[in-house]
């Protein structure tokens, strides 16, 4: 019999009591859904009285049929990637020199660092699209794709900051006792662990950048948001405005529901294996009881002749 140390077993009232709550919440969640579908079936009346069939109705979804509306909707997908990409690959870039600029020992390199780090954090990106566009005279690609690594990059810099600051100071004394300089200890020991230790707000943050690229509408570059619900709905007529927006919503949901699944995937294999390490690895924080438990209990069981 397991117990636990955080809350005491749930008795059978409470557990009644529990699977009564979840049915209650699973029937209005239910009838929630099929309301919504109501209201979505029903028939619309414009506001010159004139009747429309509801928003189901399969007159508002037959463009689908037509593959030209796909390819459309094909180049927008294209298009807000390749923004994301490189906005995605730029940032993490000046996060790395963000974070290594804010936690340097020099004050006249940490000061200014954070004063343009605390600049750039609380400026609206949308502000700094039109910003980049309309001063530096650049195409909307680029003034969106600045904008994106700036922000972002400004937001990862100061997680991979906390990461580093988060570790033991013997991380940093064991590189130094071994010969390695400040610069090389930063690099080879602290910045790889705190990025691995920070790399699920890394992920998150690169999936908000993704989202954000549908601000670059404002400026009038042809992403996803803007093929889909301005441009097709202005060819094809405001009728089939709600059918664009709700397949541009389910594409945006696959694309950073995809993401996130590789941002687990890449944690997953990127943490530490228990059982794995050998003399002399540095551990992350918070990891080295159970680590030193497991090597103990893996040299035991390798070793001929120990008994438990």
């Amino acid at each position: 019999m397991s117990t636990s140390v955080l809350y005491d077993a749930p008795g059978p009232k409470a557990r009644r009591r529990s699977i009564i709550f979840s049915i209650i919440g699973l029937a209005v969640i239910v009838a929630g859904i099929v309301g919504l579908l109501f209201i979505l079936a029903a028939p619309r009346v414009t506001a010159n009285g004139a009747s429309q069939p509801g928003l189901l109705d399969g007159s508002r979804w037959d463009i689908f049929l037509d593959r030209a509306v796909w390819r459309t909707l094909g180049d927008g997908v294209l298009a807000t990637l390749r923004m994301a990409a490189v906005a995605a690959v730029l940032a993490v870039i000046i996060g790395i020199l963000f974070s290594f600029g804010r936690s340097a020992r020099a004050v006249w390199i940490r000061v200014p660092v954070a004063v343009i780090l605390e600049f750039f954090r609380g400026m609206p990106v949308l502000l700094m699209m039109l910003f980049i566009l309309l001063v530096f005279g650049t195409g909307t690609y680029w003034a969106g794709v600045a904008a994106l690594a700036i922000y972002n990059g400004a937001i990862i810099g100061e997680a991979l900051r906390a990461g580093i600051q988060s570790l033991p100071k013997g991380q940093r004394e064991a590189g130094l006792s071994i010969g390695l300089t400040p610069v090389a200890t930063r690099f080879l020991i602290e910045f790889p662990q705190a990025f691995r230790q920070m790399l699920p707000i890394i992920i998150a943050q690169l999936v908000v950048l993704l989202k954000d690229t549908s601000l670059a509408y404002i400026v009038g570059y042809s992403e996803l948001l803007r093929t889909g619900v301005n441009n097709l709905s202005n060819f094809f007529g405001n009728r089939y405005f709600f059918s664009l927006f709700f397949v541009v919503l389910v594409i945006y949901l696959a694309m950073n529901l995809a993401l996130s699944w590789v941002a687990r995937f890449i944690a997953r294999k990127s943490g530490p294996k228990l059982g794995t390490l050998t003399p002399g690895t540095f551990l992350p924080p918070g990891a080295e009881g159970t680590q030193a438990i497991t090597m103990v209990r893996h040299a035991d069981e390798t070793t001929p002749g120990t008994t438990h």
